[in-house]
């Protein structure tokens, strides 16, 4: 399964209600580092296919979730089970830190 691109409008069903852990990607076009972590999420995507949803969300678009959560710089990256944020990573760092975001909800 492949990252999934959502918005303001559909992510509460998408992460708030769904049944797995979802880890949301706050991202832009414009930005590098967003850039590079989009190989690695799509990676995890299949990895963890039916353990972990893995979405991805774009600020300019949808800027009402970031300013909800308080996401000040991306990419940030929040992870979400059972509707509360349980960790959280700004910056990219390579594969390791998202692995180990992804393992607390497992």
């Amino acid at each position: 399964m492949a990252v999934l691109a959502i918005d303001d409008n559909n992510f509460d069903k998408e992460v708030l209600e769904s049944k797995v852990p979802v880890l949301v990607d706050y991202a832009a076009e414009w930005c590098g580092p967003c850039r590079l972590a989009g190989p690695v999420l799509d990676e995890l995507a299949k990895e963890y296919e039916g353990k972990v949803k893995i979405v991805k969300i774009d600020v300019d678009q949808s800027p009402k979730t970031p300013a909800n959560f308080g996401v000040m710089s991306i990419p940030t990256t929040i992870l979400f089970k059972n509707g509360k944020e349980i960790g959280r990573q700004v910056g990219f760092g390579g594969k390791k830190p998202f692995e180990e975001l992804i393992n607390k909800g497992l």
